[in-house]
């Protein structure tokens, strides 16, 4: 290291772990203690603590949905540092043994991004809610008191007129008239009744008739598939899977009877995850039935071992899953020369940079595939002994792990599957395939019988039409021409050619990597079922450089045989929860309610019965009450207001009291959308607290378990709950408004007699012990020594017992507590480095069907325009729920593009000083050099975005200044023109971004936190519903892309660029 990379005696990495410890102590007062450490005055520092073990917790990040394996170090009770688990893949490469002594591994510190490290001041920002906050004024005035964590819980539970002292005379239902249904035997036979209404089994009326004593606990009597009163809570998650989901569902589902629990996928990456788990959904018998169940939501390409890699909307060196484990091996291997890459991409990102870049015409991804597999089909560039294997003995006596159903006969007049036994040739549950123009039954899981069918073929089977799956895709990609597909992608025909030959160059060491970029429209779903299909056409799944599922994990709920917490089933008690959810996602067929018998086409508002967490979708429902009015929304750590394209119009139905009669959010500050609630719980960050294990993405071919738990003593205040201290937390409030309703699933003997759920330990460690136990006999961990139990108390040391009580974790997991121990110290399960490969293919190999033509989307109808689905990817436009195009006046010359910088998060890191917003304070508005040069705009001039129906600000709440949705410009070269692109983690107008009252004080905001701009409100609005975004019908994915925008220049530049760095809060120069 030179001298100039030194100060003060100090490297570059101990200074920003010194400033990592300042930030973390202003927020608790104690700075002035810190910053007189030996060391930092130029003398030779003492001992370096953060290099014993009994100093370090190693847990997972929550800055990204990557969640990082963490190296937490502590000093004097504050986090001070983080760095990657040295004993996990995801953050080194390759990851320590894992019997290496924790007072070994903890020389090694593994790598995190920017934003993990400043996961510090996530923990403790100035902004955190500590107490249970109250309003005082209208929803969305910013006015609060503080009030016992008791009183709130009385509160939400009892309900009354609970506002009246500020004028507002209404009664509010609490959860205790809300849970109407309670009787569990009761809650299972209405729901089977249900389910035979939903079936043709049973009338309306008959159901009226056998359960007239029980139709006022409904929420309609005349559609009583639409539940019962409980489905009245609504839970909507932001930040919340894979997370706490296990234990919010249970809390829902089983504790409270209702079925509206909501993660916030379609703000991400839905039509992603749903493209995979139809295409590798697998047809499975369950009690003796036949159906199709989903298969992984994720592959990614064996980076390490490939020879080409098509990134396609997504990079390694930002976003994706995720840049930590990703860039180390995609960087090694370009540098080595073994990998080329191509991105995909309208802009020119830190990925493109660094390969071949193909500037996309933003919403031309789904004609790019088209083409694609238009070319590699008229070729004959595919593998066709891979598809021609139509069953696993197909696939075995070839050779390969995988086989697809590309030779299956299709019915084209239903969209279904020709069944053997229509055919003439088997069972019911059997497919075909013409093997040499003879039908032949296919049994999928058949290892004995070898099926090898016919390829390309169509024809007539027992006088019915059928096509090959193989063939309907050709069919769908020869839509349009080659050339017309180049003309929307925005690309020469010559450079697609180009990236097709080049894709089919390698054999099976190719693969395609994507995410967010190429699905974020109203055809997102085919998108992505596209480019999973170019991966499938060349054979490559399970191969060495191919495309991978990832190493997988152990099984954290039990599921297992010999693992001793199943917690999903551990509830006695458990209330059935049934009924159509405020969403219509994941509720059966449109076409099988009560309500299409009323409405038929077009439904009022859409159906989703192919995915779920449909986001965007959960307030504008409620506020339409459809399919029927709610009455408690909790909102979990998530914003939809600010998240959600066009989410500025959830404001003014938030503050519709009528609409949202109680509105109670947990969340660890004051954010965009808890700030319209009426009562805001503290929440415990990720550092503070525990989660279920969660495994990582396909990027790890090893095998990986990994957990949060408590490493930071709690900012939230302690409260005591039924005589058990603990911080105040969504667990803490699920525990005591259970209680105090008397309801199953939480407090004593909540998993089964003697077995209580009574603090949020007793149901997260259960899970750590499934972990320690294996996923089968001879799999469990090892047991921790003497030494090991003494090093997990030294390293909580700093943890007060409302948090670490040794006595409390040990009996949640009774005699597995040493097994527990030694993972507790390592902070997960992670698999020996070599275990990636296995004789050409992936150790953990997928090694089942793959998907060409998906049945179950085939069966299924647009519920807005009666129109069949398609079972592979069909070439569509932007439209709207009821198929009319969406179209923007001349003006609107801009497509609107989002992206995400490697420093920044969904909506935690605005309060990341150091870690962020000194990087760069706020974001930019990126244009094309000559679009910039023909309106006459230059660099550094503000410009606000404007489109259809929204002139560039909204309204936010009462007395309050409306948001603006400006910027400053910045001209490039690196961005496709006739587009512009901002990136997202800025415009905040909560968040501690401006001033807020609470107990008649006022605290005032730091303006730099809510700089730069946020562009959802530009984004445009569904021209069916009028009151959403623009959403993908399929997967239910709100739609980023897709939008036009003019630029109005609001202020001219103030001279030269100015430098991205070097901004530093106020009065930290002084410190």
């Amino acid at each position: 290291m030179s001298e100039e990379s030194k100060t003060q005696g100090m490297s570059r990495r101990a200074a920003l772990g010194a400033c990592a410890a300042l930030a973390g102590g202003a927020a608790l007062g104690v700075l002035g203690g810190c910053a007189n450490r030996k060391g930092l005055d130029g003398t030779a520092p003492g001992p370096y603590p953060m290099a014993e073990a009994e100093n370090i917790i190693h847990t997972s990040c929550l800055q990204c949905n990557t969640q990082c394996t963490l190296k937490v170090k502590v000093q004097d009770g504050l986090v001070v540092k983080i760095d990657g688990n040295p004993y996990s893949p995801m953050t080194v490469h390759p990851n320590l043994p894992y019997d290496t002594p924790p007072a070994e591994a903890v020389a090694v510190d593994g790598a995190i991004c920017p934003k993990g490290q400043a996961g510090v001041q996530t923990l403790y920002d100035p902004y955190r809610v500590r107490k249970v906050l109250k309003r005082t004024g209208p929803r969305g005035a910013n006015r609060w008191k503080s009030i016992p964590f008791d009183q709130a819980i009385k509160e939400i539970c009892d309900g009354g007129k609970l506002f009246a002292d500020i004028g507002e005379d209404r009664e509010i239902a609490g959860f205790n008239s809300v849970v109407a249904l309670r009787d569990a035997a009761l809650a299972k036979q209405l729901a089977a009744d249900v389910g035979a209404i939903r079936k043709g089994e049973m009338t309306v009326d008959e159901f009226k008739a056998k359960n007239a004593a029980h139709l006022g606990k409904l929420l309609d009597s005349d559609h009583p598939d639409l539940g019962p009163k409980n489905n009245q809570f609504v839970l909507q998650g932001g930040r919340i899977s894979p997370d706490r989901d296990v234990i919010t569902k249970r809390f829902t589902f089983g504790t409270l009877g209702s079925v509206n629990w909501f993660g916030h996928t379609t703000i991400c990456e839905q039509a992603h995850h749903v493209a995979f788990m139809y295409s590798l959904a697998q047809w499975q018998e369950k009690d003796d039935k036949f159906s199709w169940a989903k298969g992984p939501n994720h592959m990614k390409p064996d980076y390490t071992q490939s020879e080409f890699v098509i990134f396609w909307g997504t990079g390694f060196n930002e976003a994706n899953f995720g840049p930590t484990p990703m860039s180390p091996r995609v960087s090694q291997a370009i540098t080595d020369g073994k990998l080329k890459i191509a991105v995909i991409d309208p802009r020119l990102s830190k990925s493109a940079a660094k390969g071949w870049w193909l500037p996309v015409h933003p919403g031309g991804n789904l004609a790019l595939a088209l083409a694609m597999i238009q070319w590699i089909i008229a070729g004959k560039r595919y593998d066709e002994a891979f598809l021609r294997n139509a069953n696993k003995a197909a696939a075995k006596a070839g050779g390969e792990k995988s086989w697809s159903n590309a030779t299956w006969l299709v019915n084209t007049a239903t969209g279904k599957f020709l069944r053997a036994a229509d055919a003439g040739v088997g069972t019911a549950n059997q497919f075909v395939a013409l093997v040499n123009g003879v039908p032949v039954a296919v049994d999928p899981s058949d290892e004995k019988k070898s099926v090898v069918g016919d390829l390309d073929v169509a024809g007539s089977v027992k006088g019915v039409e059928v096509a090959s799956s193989f063939r309907m895709l050709k069919d769908a990609a020869a839509a349009k021409s080659f050339e017309e597909y180049a003309r929307i992608a925005g690309l020469e025909p010559g450079e697609i050619e180009k990236l097709a030959r080049e894709f089919t160059a390698h054999g099976k060491k190719a693969a395609i990597d994507f995410y967010r970029g190429p699905i974020k429209t109203t055809y997102g779903y085919y998108s992505a079922q596209a480019i999973i299909l170019l991966n499938f056409l060349i054979g490559n799944v399970d191969h060495v450089g191919g495309f991978m599922k990832g190493g997988g994990a152990w099984d954290g709920s039990g599921g297992k045989p010999d693992q001793p917490f199943p917690v999903g089933k551990m509830h006695p008690g458990a209330l059935a929860h049934f009924g159509v959810k405020l969403t219509r996602e994941a509720s059966g067929p449109y076409e099988t309610s009560t309500l299409f018998k009323r409405d038929g086409y077009p439904a009022k508002r859409p159906w989703f019965p192919f995915t779920d967490d449909v986001y965007q979708e959960i307030i504008p429902a409620a506020n339409a009450g459809y399919p029927y009015p709610i009455k408690i929304l909790w909102l979990h750590y998530g914003t939809p207001a600010l998240a959600a394209p066009a989410g500025h119009l959830q404001i003014k139905m938030l503050k519709d009291t009528a609409k949202f009669p109680l509105f109670i959010a947990t969340d660890v500050v004051i954010g965009e959308t808890s700030m319209y609630a009426d009562y805001i719980f503290p929440d415990l960050s990720y550092l503070e607290r525990w989660s279920n294990p969660l495994g990582t993405s396909p990027v790890v071919l090893s095998q990986i378990s990994k957990f949060r738990q408590p490493a930071a003593a709690p900012v939230p205040e302690v409260v005591t709950v039924d005589g058990e201290e603990m911080p105040i937390s969504i667990e803490s409030v699920m525990i005591s408004v259970a209680k105090r309703l008397g309801l199953s699933g939480f407090g004593k003997d909540a998993f089964g007699p003697g077995q209580g759920l009574n603090r949020p330990e007793d149901f997260h460690l259960k899970m750590v012990a499934n972990l320690a136990a294996g996923n089968k006999a001879g799999d469990e961990a090892p047991e921790a020594d003497d030494a090991e139990l003494e090093l997990l108390r030294k390293a909580r040391r700093h943890l007060p017992k409302a948090v670490f009580d040794e006595q409390k974790w040990q009996a949640a997991v009774g005699p597995l507590w040493r097994r527990v121990v030694y993972l507790l110290n390592r902070g997960g399960r992670f698999e020996k480095a070599s275990g990636a490969y296995d004789e050409g293919f992936a150790k953990h190999a997928y090694g089942n069907q793959l998907n060409i033509y998906v049945e179950p989307v085939a069966g299924g109808k647009h519920s807005v325009q009666g129109k069949r689905l398609s079972g592979v990817p069909v070439y569509e436009e932007m439209e709207s729920f009821d198929g009319k195009p969406v179209a923007f006046p001349a003006e609107y010359e801009f497509e609107m593009i989002t992206y995400k910088d490697i420093h920044g998060g969904q909506s935690r890191t605005s309060g990341n000083y150091a870690g962020h917003l000194a990087i760069m304070p706020e974001n930019f508005v990126f244009l094309n050099e000559l679009d910039a040069s023909r309106l006459k705009l230059t660099d550094g001039d503000v410009v606000r975005l404007e489109s259809p129906g929204f002139g560039g600000s909204f309204e936010i709440g009462s007395g309050q200044a409306p948001a603006r949705v400006e910027g400053k410009l910045r001209v490039t070269q690196g961005l496709r023109p006739g587009v512009v692109s901002v990136s997202w983690h800025y415009g905040h107008w909560a968040y501690g971004a401006r001033d807020v009252e609470i107990d008649g004080q006022r605290i005032p905001g730091e303006p730099v936190r809510g700089k730069g701009l946020v562009t959802n409100a530009a984004s445009a609005v569904d021209g069916y519903l009028k009151d959403v975004c623009l959403t993908d019908p399929i997967a239910g994915d709100s739609a980023f892309t897709g939008s036009r925008v003019k630029l109005v220049k609001v202020a001219s530049s103030k001279g030269p660029r100015a430098p991205l760095a070097g901004w530093v809060p106020a009065g930290w120069a002084s410190r």
